[in-house]
């Protein structure tokens, strides 16, 4: 697989005489593609129907006349000022019933179908304009769907939506009063207008209507992204990308990615650590300068998934992020050491973010590989360095991994609308599951939630999957490995209530959750061999085989060889004893790795990063700080 590098850029931003400048510094750094226009609806028409794309005409015949391949965006993520003159009620609510003001960005809500056209229009217009250009390689659709959490609106826009979405799934108000069991305090329908968004309730709403509006709010996302990527592939072959995000859970990307070619995502390493990452305050010392050993392992390989295959990484972090609460800068060699990470775990191209600093509006505090004065920022020489060992290295492809894990965006909202627990949260469990194969040295596969094969891996893992798939059920029948299902696994209905018989509902396997309870921070529950479990812990009944116990005599794990399921939310020590146990039954190795030391196996290499801001020794070889090394495998 070949590996190129690549930066965004926003010709717009820059005197005109300056980007041919430009473009042959980014080409002498070693960078092939550059992502442009994904903001620049304002200048593509200044007002409706004005269309001016000369200045853009230019742009790509400067870069790409420069030997620039061009990544083209759909700028519907910034929808200029007089969109909201024709549009005033496309602007998306929040919870408190408060309306988005323009003035930012992402000031649309995916439900409005007046702004979804005008979408589909300056789609088809790009797309009959530069489909068929020499220089277009790449199209982005839109810009990271949910950030500042936009995927859920409470407009008239949504409601409308929401109630139609609503009878063409449930047909009648009978039929949705009974799967929602509205006879609960008296919550029946007589007509689907009477139901109205699940906000600004005196408590919480019903569950089941929670979760209906979730995948309501997800499917206007997909259709969003359908309608733009229907009218590009009319006009051009190229690959169709979206940049997706880290730890966002509010749209389902397996269906979004299904419309799309390769899935891309927004890689800020320390900005996650501070922002959307929970870790004691040692920890995120430890790594301020690096970001979390495993968040950035784990979103390539949701996202290689979610690409079937295909992966970028769109935006790469290369110093100080503007939007975090705090924002220091990396360590020496970590623009590098992410960059390697992601091709290690099979992406084809890492774009930076951004060519030059901006020295206005928001985003003027985050670095790019340039100063604002255009001087080299301290990323660009790491950049030139990584671009001259790609060319040294062999090119490698993603080997299939020991053990996968599978992630399903639908658990997450059920678990959002019903958690049981403060901390409790689909995205935290299972990335806890996630980090316990990577302290083992496993390299891992995140599959989808309809998976229907799991031959070829010995390990399994499915947390907190709320009702398993039939494909998946049918395919934990057939599994030869071992799968650590729960804990809260197939404990629901699709309507978010409790089954009977009471999950998890396995085939030859006599388990059965009688009762849960979650825990707060200072309380645990000690297994018999010391481990603890934390948040959350499952009692269960049935004449499955007992693997562990708790120190009181209760099941911690019951099953058999094929199939197991997990009681509760193990710490860290007890999921690393659990994950090197199950490895040992298969015969997987379990590599013991230096606190800050992660591996991650290709086809032919091995690759080894140093998250740990000192030096680290692996076989007889000394790592530097944020240090990258690889060797050939046997």
């Amino acid at each position: 697989m070949k590996r190129t590098l690549g930066v965004c850029y926003y010709p717009e931003h820059w005197p005109e005489a300056q980007w041919s400048t430009d473009a042959s510094q980014m080409t002498a750094a070693g960078l092939t593609w550059v992502r442009i226009g994904e903001f620049g609806w304002s200048r593509m028409e200044p007002s409706p129907g004005k269309l001016t794309w000369e200045w853009l005409d230019r742009a790509i015949d400067v870069l790409g006349n420069a030997g620039l391949k061009v990544i083209l965006g759909t700028p519907t993520a910034t929808p200029p000022r007089w969109m909201i003159d024709k549009h005033p009620d496309m602007l998306a609510v929040d919870a408190d019933g408060r309306t988005r003001k323009f003035g930012s960005r992402r000031h649309y809500d995916f439900s409005h179908l007046g702004y979804r056209d005008e979408c589909k229009r300056i789609a088809r217009l790009m797309g009959e304009r530069y489909g068929r250009n020499p220089h277009v390689a790449a199209w982005q659709i839109d810009n990271e769907y949910d950030c500042h959490e936009t995927t859920l609106s409470y407009s008239d826009a949504a409601r409308n939506g929401f109630q139609d979405w609503l009878a063409q799934k449930y047909q009648s108000p009978d039929a949705l009063n009974r799967a929602w069991g509205n006879v609960f305090w008296s919550m029946e329908y007589d007509s689907f207008d009477q139901i109205d968004l699940p906000n600004l309730t005196v408590t919480e709403p019903n569950h089941p209507h929670q979760l209906a509006f979730r995948r309501f709010s997800s499917d206007q996302v997909v259709a969003f992204n359908k309608v733009q990527a229907d009218e590009l592939r009319k006009h051009s072959d190229a690959p169709l990308i979206h940049n997706y995000m880290g730890r966002i859970t509010a749209f389902d990307h397996w269906k979004v990615g299904a419309d799309l070619d390769i899935a891309s995502w927004d890689s800020y390493p320390i900005g996650f650590l501070s922002d959307r990452l929970e870790g004691s305050p040692d920890f995120k010392q430890a790594y301020l300068r690096q970001g979390h050993p495993d968040n950035q392992a784990f979103h390539h390989d949701l996202y290689r998934a979610v690409g079937k295959g295909r992966l970028w990484v769109m935006e790469q972090q290369p110093g100080p992020v503007n939007w975090a609460p705090y924002n220091p800068a990396p360590l020496p060699g970590m623009a590098r050491l992410w960059t390697w990470e992601a091709f290690a775990h099979g992406a084809e191209t890492v774009c930076y973010f951004r060519w030059r600093q901006a020295p206005f509006a928001q985003e003027q505090m985050h670095a790019g590989l340039l100063r604002p004065d255009s001087a080299p920022a301290p990323a660009l020489a790491e950049a030139r360095q990584v671009a001259d060992e790609i060319a040294a290295l062999p090119d490698v492809a993603t080997a299939k991994a020991q053990a996968a894990l599978v992630f399903d965006y639908e658990s997450a909202w059920g678990w959002d609308a019903q958690p049981q627990g403060a901390d409790f949260e689909m995205f935290r469990l299972a990335f806890a599951a996630y980090c316990a194969l990577r302290r083992a040295g496993l390299s891992i596969d995140i599959l989808p939630p309809e998976t229907a094969d799991l031959s070829g891996y010995k390990l399994v893992l499915a947390p907190g999957i709320m009702v398993l798939s039939d494909p998946l059920r049918a395919a934990l029948a057939r599994f030869e490995g071992t799968a650590l299902l729960g804990p809260r696994t197939d404990t629901k209905t699709p309507e978010l209530s409790i089954p009977t018989p009471m999950g998890p509902n396995l085939d030859g396997l006599d388990i059965t959750v009688a009762l849960t309870e979650s825990m707060p921070p200072d309380d645990a529950i000690t297994l018999e061999d010391g481990g603890q479990f934390h948040h959350w812990f499952e009692h269960l009944e049935g004449t499955a085989e007992i693997f562990t116990k708790t120190q009181s005599g209760h099941p911690a794990i019951m099953g058999n060889a094929n199939v197991r399921y997990l009681a509760g939310w193990p710490d860290e020590a007890t999921f690393d004893g659990i994950i090197q146990s199950l490895c040992t039954e298969h015969g997987i190795e379990v590599v013991k790795l230096p606190e800050g030391l992660r591996i991650r196996d290709t086809d032919t290499h091995r690759f080894i990063f140093n998250y740990a801001n000192h030096p680290l020794t692996w076989n007889r070889t000394q790592i530097p700080a944020a240090g990258v090394h690889w060797e050939a495998l046997s």
